[in-house]
């Protein structure tokens, strides 16, 4: 929390507390003969000196000693002794206080029946102001750890994010290049244009993913060129079944939202290479809505704890409940042999 907003939460309570000891001591002063003033009244007098020294050294006890050494520890009955002990210590400053005015002397107090007394009740203001110190330091402190919260929240998810934008599934980079070495022999061009799509590709995740969003078509021009390449490790023609029917290009996205689900849909159809249609996805938009569906197919012998959800999928769900926070829809369904995604994006045009 910023020291100026500390700060006026110090001032507000002390100027309500001195407020209220005004208007108690405007009332008392017609009583005295001859009236005191009231300046005099609350800062010589010992009833205003009584009302403020030990009422300052509890509240500032409690704030700054009882709470972090004892009650933020989570210490409780190490915290109530402290704040006894800080309670009396106040009411015995207030009686040295007192004993610093002729006003003792005169016999302010008969017997030790009334010290007693006087002490048992300034031990309670005090106890008073410790308890509203307490609170306003709790409220301090719960609000700097929601704020350190936060801050850590958004760090792992940045940390986390990092990780996705920068991983390429080594397989596949792998498999890319050796595919592309054996089609240089075969086809010389060919293999130089799905070369320049893996430049693309390493590109786009260097450097198109580090603002908050991106055009829809970057995103869906990696999708495409991450299909193009994966095609090449099968003959079957249609192994892959790709629409996107938008033309706009005024839409707006957050990067790497698609390409977690492709990534997957790829992983766990690659049993299935000799299949036709083993993998489909469409991109469009309908009603202002971007609409995302990606079906693969798998094989049915995979083993039960093939994971389809992925630390991919994982991420993508917190970004989209931060970046598109009820404007989404994300449904997942698995079948004996068929994984379906189906997302939904609202309002994405800028």
């Amino acid at each position: 929390m910023k020291k100026s907003i500390v700060l006026f939460l110090h001032i507000g309570y002390w100027s309500i507390y001195l407020l209220l000891l005004l208007m108690i001591f405007t009332g008392l002063r017609f009583r005295i003969t001859p009236p005191p003033s009231l300046t005099d009244l609350l800062l010589t007098n010992p009833i205003g000196i009584m009302s403020i020294v030990p009422n300052v050294f509890a509240f500032y006890g409690f704030y700054t000693w009882v709470f972090t050494r004892f009650l933020k520890e989570r210490k409780i009955a190490w915290s109530i002794v402290a704040g006894i002990l800080v309670a009396v210590t106040s009411a015995v400053i207030g009686c040295l206080s007192l004993n610093a005015t002729q006003e003792v002397t005169n016999g302010l107090f008969a017997d030790a029946k009334e010290v007693m007394g006087f002490m048992i009740f300034m031990s309670l203001v005090a106890l008073v102001h410790g308890i509203v110190a307490l609170v306003i330091r709790g409220f301090i402190a719960w609000y700097e750890d929601l704020k350190i919260k936060e801050e850590l929240t958004q760090k792992n998810f940045e940390t986390e994010l990092a990780l996705v934008k920068s991983q390429i599934n080594p397989h596949f980079l792998f498999n890319t290049i050796n595919n592309i070495d054996v089609l240089i022999a075969r086809d010389a061009a060919k293999a130089s244009i799905y070369l320049n799509k893996l430049s693309d590709i390493m590109r786009f995740m260097l450097y198109e993913t580090k603002t908050a969003v991106i055009p829809l078509r970057k995103e869906l021009d990696y999708v495409e060129r991450y299909i193009e390449l994966q095609k090449i490790r099968t003959a079957i023609p249609d192994y892959v079944t790709y629409h996107n029917t938008i033309t706009t290009n005024n839409i707006q996205i957050v990067p790497m939202i698609f390409i977690p689900f492709v990534e997957n849909a790829f992983k766990h159809a690659d049993k299935v290479l000799k299949t036709s249609n083993a993998i489909n996805i469409r991109v469009e938009e309908k009603q202002g809505n971007i609409y995302f569906d990606c079906t693969n197919k798998y094989h049915p012998d995979a083993p039960a704890n093939l994971d389809h959800s992925g630390l991919g999928n994982e991420l993508i769900k917190k970004r989209l409940e931060l970046s598109y926070p009820q404007k989404h829809s994300l449904s997942i369904e698995k079948s004996a042999d068929t994984y379906h995604v189906k997302l939904v994006i609202a309002q994405h045009e800028n």
